[in-house]
């Protein structure tokens, strides 16, 4: 039974995903409401089945499931996280595909695959299972990214995601081959004893460490592994890159949080010149620097975002580095980040859905020149998406930002000039966050333009209430969730 009900929010995913292949087999792919309608059930029924998983965390689960796949409290945070934004993705598809005449059945099914791989990585406690669901997530993204067949951009853009993911995904099983090489073990706990104890190769173990390190930061965007970013984020099918920029980046981290926090605890792994906390602080720097530098340029909104999630993988970074020296507080830090992220991003990307219709995207900023003063309910959504991503309170993000720097304070000396880049870096993204706004209550259209005319999808409308509600909610009220979060980050105390 207890296997059963760990792996409930696994199995209706995947399980869903196998329906919707039938259901797309014998009803009419143009029926968007069965297909969406049955995309958000499912969803909902994994975060319900991870809430009743809850009661058991802590059991035994010495099954099939026990050591492949984590049953703690974490694991709930992340089957949570994961399953929100695959549901707000879902729902913005739903009115994004039929107005850009996309609705084709195997979109649904490749988004809960793609969901299914993320909650598997998130769980993960062995280099098998972490690639296993690094791949299973990756391969339902590549195809997704290029699901506009008929545009050469997504095209592009799908075949550089897959081709340079592909080569991280070589160097991270060769850096997984490297670990157990070393440590005679491919499960992080038998890796963290092998390492404590002295018995693993010392130049196996950093060969591991530096390609695990870089295949890692390829998928959450960090620089200089981000070159991918931009493409694909502008090139995908909107609803598909607020999925990437939600549930990719978030099952991720927390991976790297189970693996560097549990397998590389070893005083030789967290110290030093060779030490996995300096090198993680240098690729903070320079990511948080160059994502927001990088975003100040840029004339697509798409893109701009692009750059924004470079940015936000460097402050997530800060708390990881931090945890190094504090545990609990900056985990929990890196939880509460992770949720604020993504309610932030499906608001702003669905904003920038429901502001297009009839087949034309809203993805620059000329675009939306004079919508706030035309549409006063499209400027509210993307009022509180900016400020939010901004950390501007009483928001959700401003109160991630300031849990991630705060992390970094109580870490000591070494660790307070990573706040400081972090602080000074968000005041150049207030440049770029804030020239939506001008441009959205500011700025006429220019002369012939044509004006962009919000569509009307309850499918879009509902995913803009629910994650400006928890927006505001996250920024009002935060202790609620940062004491989930510090109930889930109790592993590492």
């Amino acid at each position: 039974m207890s296997e059963l009900v760990f792996g409930a929010p696994l199995l209706c995913v995947v399980l869903g995903g196998l329906a919707m292949m039938l259901v797309d087999a014998f009803v009419d792919e143009k029926s968007e409401l069965a297909t969406t309608t049955a995309t958000i059930l499912i969803g909902a029924a994994g975060i319900a089945g991870a809430l009743f998983a809850s009661d058991y965390v802590g059991a035994p689960a010495d099954g099939f499931i026990g050591p492949w796949l984590a049953t703690d409290k974490l694991a709930l945070v992340s089957d949570v996280i994961i399953c929100v934004g695959s549901a707000f993705a879902a729902l913005i598809a739903g009115g994004y595909l039929r107005e850009h005449d996309l609705e084709r059945g195997e979109f649904y099914p490749l988004l809960l695959f793609s969901a299914f791989g993320a909650m598997v990585l998130g769980r993960a406690t062995d280099l098998l299972t972490l690639f296993l669901g690094l791949e299973t997530m990756s391969l339902g993204v590549y195809a997704l990214v290029a699901f506009r067949r008929t545009s050469p951009r997504s095209a592009e853009a799908g075949m550089k995601y897959f081709l340079l993911g592909s080569f991280a995904a070589a160097l991270l099983l060769l850096g997984s081959a490297y670990l157990y090489g070393a440590t005679g073990h491919t499960d992080f706990t038998g890796i963290a004893i092998a390492v404590k104890n002295g018995t693993a190769d010392p130049r196996l173990l950093l060969m591991a460490l530096m390609l695990l390190i870089v295949g890692l930061a390829f998928k959450i965007s960090a620089v200089p592994f981000h070159m991918w970013t931009p493409d694909a984020y502008e090139g995908a099918p909107t609803p598909v890159t607020a999925f990437m920029a939600v549930c990719v980046k978030s099952s991720v981290f927390i991976v790297m949080v189970r693996l560097f926090l549990v397998a590389l605890t070893s005083a030789d792994m967290m110290s030093g010149a060779s030490g996995w906390p300096p090198v993680l602080a240098g690729l903070a720097a320079v990511t948080m620097v160059f994502g927001n530098l990088g975003a100040v340029g840029q004339s697509s909104v798409k893109r701009m975002l692009a750059y924004s999630s470079i940015a936000h993988a460097g402050y997530i970074l800060i708390g990881l580095v931090a945890a190094s020296k504090i545990g609990q507080p900056a985990i929990s830090a890196v939880l509460y980040y992770l949720a604020a992220y993504t309610v932030s991003n499906a608001l702003a990307f669905g904003a920038l859905v429901f502001a297009g219709s009839h087949g034309r995207e809203v993805v620059s900023y000329e675009d939306l020149a004079g919508l706030g003063r035309r549409n006063p309910l499209l400027a509210v959504p993307f009022l509180l998406a900016v400020l939010s991503l901004m950390g501007f309170p009483p928001t959700a993000g401003f109160f991630a930002k300031y849990y991630i720097f705060m992390a970094a304070v109580q870490a000591g000396d070494g660790m307070v000039w990573l706040a400081v880049l972090g602080a000074l870096t968000s005041a150049v993204g207030a440049f770029y966050y804030l020239r939506v706004l001008v441009f959205l209550f500011f700025r006429e259209p220019a002369e012939g333009a044509k004006v962009a005319i919000p569509m009307r999808s309850g499918y879009v409308i509902t995913a803009m209430v629910v994650a400006g509600a928890l927006v505001l909610q996250m920024g009002v009220a935060p202790s609620g969730y940062l004491e989930i979060a510090n109930a889930a980050a109790k592993l590492f105390t």
